[in-house]
């Protein structure tokens, strides 16, 4: 009785309608209370006849239950036996066949019989997985009729709505495992799959609903969104106050707990829900293409990107308060991720997910799509209106200002990531989807153009100004080779200042998210700037070839420097394009290319995105490089030709030989000039093409002109040839160990020259195997037969 007496009334509000409504009929005066204890023992004694009537029934179901089993039981014992039988009668039917007529009509029965046990064993299977079903989705729809009743209700038990959420959730990982099941055994059931997925599809309908409406309620009873101006600054107590004031940190008893089951149901949910998108796709899909983000962490970002934006709306002018709040929100409670709601998400066996990075990951998104729906609009509208009445507006400055503001956000969010060891991007359809604001991109690929459109004429303004400035054209002194292995490369200024400026603007869209976008941004912006430049490099050229025919110096430097430039240029592309970054956007370039040109051709292999650039750089500087080689050769022959007509200087010695070595020395001080002016503009790889196309020259003029033409060699002849080509040798020799290598023809014709009369006169000098005994391997046997044929010897 003590205990009764000192017993607590419950509060009203957690009395039902029905126990209100019977104490207001039963207990409405003094009389009635009065009569109480008679009421009690009435009241007991009903409950008592209740709990035997349902003792009953559960004793009732337990036996019918029982008898169900054990029924089950001999049915299938007899389809046992009558399997085996008929296995039996099978292996015997196949030793009959010799028999008579009537044994093989015998087997034919017995093999009708035998599919039609089949057909009813098929039919029974077919029922009880129908009844099973249909048992497990009548209670995942009770479950639903239950949560809409509860929402029409004022007062109903929280406690009883979350054991049957729970038992939904199990209802549905059965269905969904037997579903499974059925589709891989019997995949001729798909109508009954079919119909059981509609009937669960409408339940979810309700169940999904209700669950996150019940989250919502549960996050606004927390507390959450918490103030935004609470969040405190980044000093330590500030941080202290901060943690004290995060909901999910404050928490405790029963509201922690129904927290916890709620974002366990929401989990459960999202898990049944991927399962069963895989197994309507048949497994055509890879997991990452299943993969949605977290329902709960959307939950805790959605309300708190509404309360972001009526901030938001008041820095339209100033973006980069939008930034700092949207950073610092994400910075002050990433950390309670970890802490607090990846244990349950482990616990809800959810694959693949973490909460750390599903939080970073939504609230990028969310200022993405604040950004894409209020912001970039406006600048959209103010170009418009800027193409269209021609006056120029701060749009484009504020369109790059935000850029740089979304670029920097992204970077000090991936470094945020980074500091928790979390994987930093997610590919998705091929592509690889990054962490960054700049996704909004993906859904207007017009913006990427407009964008790319600022960006290039931004870049060719400030180019304009430094390519039109002759200091940036003089050669750059380079202790250091700016590529690994790369020469002195002797490139002007204005390479290095366009490479600078590519650079940048192709790094402005690393943080895009797909390939094609990258690849299309650097198309729009890298290329033009690339073909700017070569424009410059082939102007300056033509004016040099134009103005002297490359006769002076200054135009052969002229000449050597853009040269230079583009062999510098050339080889920093190179290099760009062994990058993966460069590379996955040179594969997706070029897959566009073969289906649009080509659907069955294929791809070959290393085509980068700069390809057609750097191939214009290379025939531009092979062309400019045999130009410089032709002119130098021409000059040389034309201060030979006197040098070459003259026959006589070979075959006796005069008092003119003097001067006709003052004219081969005139041709030689000419082209050391030349090769001098050449080794100090060019750089040493074109140099050397230079010098050695300009050896391969001389040696043909001088074999085809002295050697093989109408010219007698006598001893004396034979003498000053060696001695001039000796000259001629000294020249190149300042470049290789050995220039008789780079002169073959006229070094083994001047060697047929000097051999022994009995030697040149030997029958065997046609012969191949001769020559090569001989060392001449790069003259024909016509070609010796007439430098031979030119030896004079003395009587």
């Amino acid at each position: 009785m003590e205990d009764m007496e000192t017993r607590p009334l419950p509060l009203p509000a957690s009395i039902s309608q029905q126990a209100l409504y019977f104490i207001n009929s039963n207990l409405n005066s003094r009389e009635h209370l009065d009569r109480a204890p008679v009421l009690l023992s009435e009241l007991q004694t009903r409950c008592n006849d209740l709990d035997r009537m349902l003792s009953d029934l559960a004793l009732q179901l337990r036996s019918n239950l029982t008898r169900h089993s054990d029924h089950s039981n001999r049915v299938g014992s007899l389809f046992e036996n009558v399997h085996a039988q008929l296995q039996d009668l099978q292996h015997s039917s196949s030793q009959l066949s010799s028999d008579g007529g009537s044994r093989s009509g015998m087997v034919e029965e017995l093999q009708a019989l035998a599919k039609e046990v089949a057909r009813v064993e098929t039919v029974r299977n077919y029922a009880e997985t129908a009844l099973k079903l249909d048992m497990l989705v009548g209670g995942i729809e009770d479950a639903a009729s239950s949560s809409m009743n509860r929402t029409l209700r004022k007062h109903s038990s929280t406690k009883n709505y979350e054991d049957m959420r729970s038992v939904a959730l199990r209802h549905l990982k059965s269905t969904e495992d037997l579903l499974t099941s059925v589709s891989k055994r019997h995949p001729q059931w798909n109508r009954l799959v079919s119909a059981t997925d509609h009937r669960i599809d409408r339940a979810l309908a309700i169940l999904r609903p209700q669950a996150i409406a019940d989250h919502r309620a549960l996050l606004a009873s927390l507390g959450w969104p918490p103030p935004l101006s609470t969040l405190s600054s980044s000093t330590s107590d500030a941080e202290r106050s901060t943690e004290v004031q995060n909901p999910l940190f404050t928490m405790k008893g029963d509201l922690k707990l129904q927290y916890c089951e709620s974002f366990l149901a929401l989990c459960g949910l999202q898990e049944l829900q991927r399962q069963r998108k895989s197994r309507q796709l048949g497994g055509r899909y890879k997991d990452f293409a299943l993969h949605q983000p977290l329902w709960a962490i959307e939950e805790l970002v959605n309300p708190i990107s509404i309360a972001s934006q009526c901030h938001f709306s008041k820095w339209i002018e100033k973006p980069e308060y939008i930034f700092a709040l949207v950073y610092k929100i994400t910075r002050e409670y990433v950390d309670s991720m970890d802490d607090l709601l990846q244990p349950l998400v482990d616990e809800a066996m959810l694959s693949g997910y973490s909460c750390r990075e599903e939080w970073i990951l939504a609230m990028v998104s969310s200022l993405s799509t604040y950004l894409a729906k209020e912001i970039f609009p406006i600048y959209v509208d103010q170009l418009s209106e800027e193409s269209e009445t021609g006056i120029k507006t701060q749009a484009r400055l504020s369109w790059l200002h935000l850029v740089d503001l979304m670029i920097a956000f992204d970077k000090r969010v991936q470094t945020l990531a980074a500091h928790s060891g979390m994987h930093l991007s997610l590919e998705e359809d091929g592509n690889v989807q990054n962490l960054s604001s700049l996704t909004l991109f993906c859904d207007r690929p017009d913006w990427i153009d407009l964008w790319a459109e600022i960006e290039l004429s931004e870049a060719l303004s400030k180019l304009k100004s430094q390519m039109e400035d002759n200091k940036n054209w003089l050669s750059e002194d380079r202790g250091v080779s700016l590529l690994s292995g790369q020469e002195d490369n002797k490139s002007p200024l204005i390479s290095s200042a366009v490479l600078q400026r590519l650079s940048s603007v192709i790094d402005r869209c690393r943080s895009l998210p797909s390939a094609s976008l990258r690849s299309r941004f650097v198309k729009l912006t890298g290329s033009p700037i690339i073909c700017k430049f070569f424009d410059c490099l082939l102007l300056r050229c033509q004016e040099a070839e134009g103005l002297t025919a490359l006769a002076d110096d200054d135009a052969l430097t002229k000449v050597a420097l853009s040269v230079n430039a583009a062999h510098y240029f050339e080889s920093v592309l190179k290099e760009w394009c062994e990058y993966v970054f460069f590379l996955e956007m040179g594969l997706n370039n070029t897959d566009k290319l073969e289906k649009e040109d080509d659907p069955t051709a294929t791809g070959a292999p290393g085509n980068g995105i700069f390809d057609e650039e750097i191939k214009r750089l290379n025939e531009f500087k092979i062309e400019w490089v045999e130009k410089l080689s032709t002119v130098v050769s021409r000059g040389f022959e034309a201060r030979c030709r006197d040098y070459i007509k003259n026959k006589k200087q070979w075959q006796e010695k005069s008092q003119e030989d003097s001067a006709q070595s003052r004219s081969y020395l005139t041709a030689m001080d000419y082209l050391q000039g030349k090769l001098s002016v050449l080794e100090e503009g060019l750089n040493k790889i074109d140099f050397t093409r230079v010098w050695r196309s300009l050896a391969a020259g001389i040696d043909r003029l001088f074999f085809h002109g002295l050697l093989v033409g109408k010219i007698k060699f006598y001893d004396w002849g034979v003498e000053r040839l060696s001695n001039d080509l000796m000259v001629l040798f000294g020249v190149f020799g300042a470049w290789c160990l050995r220039p008789q290598g780079f002169f073959p023809k006229i070094s083994e014709g001047l060697k047929l020259l000097k051999m022994a009369n009995n030697e040149v006169n030997n029958k065997l000098i046609r012969e191949e195997r001769w020559l090569k005994e001989n060392g001449i391997r790069h003259l024909t046997a016509a070609e010796v037969e007439r430098t031979v044929k030119n030896r004079i010897f003395a009587g």
